[in-house]
């Protein structure tokens, strides 16, 4: 059976709250700042972390 739109969202946020709490154990950023960078970058694990150790090394 196909997935509900309202089962599709509700997978999407978990994916999403996964890659932040992901981020934040992994590179030290803030949880704020893991949010945006998956607001920004969507949900490709290397971009993101990618992304979210320059932000650490910039002193974010």
């Amino acid at each position: 059976m196909a997935e509900s739109e309202k089962e599709r969202s509700a997978r999407m946020n978990e994916e999403k709250e996964f890659r932040v709490r992901f981020l934040v154990r992994e590179t030290g950023i803030t949880e704020a700042q893991a949010h945006e960078l998956v607001r920004l970058i969507g949900n490709d694990a290397n971009s993101l972390l990618r992304e979210a150790r320059n932000l650490k090394k910039q002193g974010g």
